[in-house]
């Protein structure tokens, strides 16, 4: 038996790394703060008619039509609709683009308070016209709704059929990178505690009646947000004889955050739109900003 007063000494251990988990992430200053910069390759399309040669490679790419291309007609150019209701952000349409018209960007503000501020209409061959003046509330309305709701938001997520991508996109909000809870704005489980509601997925006809009665349950005043292209126009979903198209073919709508899913800084932004804290950068398509 080995005299402990005389055992030899271990030799030390390496200084142990801080493991994962000991780590603690960084909150992003966003919205109050400036966007960070974006990750991953770029996502969303975006169209020069000045490039475009009206063949309409890039509408007969698209798995949901939001490209619609009208051709030339007697007296007239022909014309390039793209609707980012739509879109679920696949670039099929800028890798089927033979001139280089449809690139890719990084932008994520794309949340608007009009669904016609979805949609870009580009008459072909054109050059660049002026950016219309985005959607705005008005004094008015922002005074209302910043007095009414006093900077905090109580949000019920209604999942209307989703793929359940949105979802995932939404509780990232929860995580400490992000920390939906440092402006205010809180997820809750009851519809008669909400101020906002948020739609994801096309509504199935299953999902109809849910809906409207969750819509019904919240206490005024309210207001309902459609996320993610099926929560919109119904996305790659739309032509179902189950699915109804959209959260504003049920209840009105209030701001529309596209996107396949959303980023959660996207979701951020809508959140700050509707409270009337930022104004949309999008305007009939046209994005201002960098």
């Amino acid at each position: 038996m080995t005299d402990p007063a005389i055992a030899p000494e271990r030799p030390s251990r390496r200084p142990v790394r801080a493991r994962w988990w000991d780590r603690r992430p960084e909150t992003l200053p966003y919205p109050r703060g400036p966007l960070p910069p974006p990750e991953g390759p770029p996502r969303v399309p975006a169209h020069d008619a000045r490039r475009c040669d009206g063949q309409g490679a890039c509408e007969r790419a698209c798995p949901t039509q939001a490209i619609r291309l009208v051709p030339e007609r007697s007296g007239g150019r022909g014309e390039l609709t793209l609707d980012y209701g739509r879109c679920v952000l696949c670039g099929l349409c800028i890798d089927a683009c033979p001139t280089g018209a449809m690139t890719a960007t990084s932008r994520i503000e794309l949340a608007t308070t009009d669904r016609a501020d979805l949609q870009m209409v580009h008459p072909l061959g054109a050059g660049p016209g002026p950016v219309p003046a985005p959607s705005s509330l008005g004094p008015a309305v922002r005074t209302l709704v910043q007095e009414r709701f006093q900077g905090s938001l109580a949000v019920r997520v209604v999942d209307a059929g989703s793929c359940n991508g949105c979802e995932v996109e939404v509780q990232a909000l929860t995580w400490p990178t992000y920390d939906l809870e440092r402006l205010g704005i809180h997820i809750v489980a009851s519809p008669r505690h909400a101020d906002a509601l948020l739609v994801t997925g096309p509504v199935t006809r299953a999902m109809r009646h849910a809906l409207i009665q969750t819509w019904v349950s919240m206490p005024r005043p309210r207001m309902v947000l459609a996320v993610g292209a099926c929560g919109i126009s119904g996305g790659p979903f739309r032509n179902s004889g189950e699915v109804l198209g959209g959260a504003a073919s049920v209840v009105p709508v209030d701001v529309f955050v596209p996107g396949c899913p959303p980023r959660p800084e996207a979701l951020l932004y809508g959140f700050w739109v509707a409270l009337g804290k930022a104004e949309p950068r999008l305007s009939r398509g046209e994005y201002r900003g960098v």
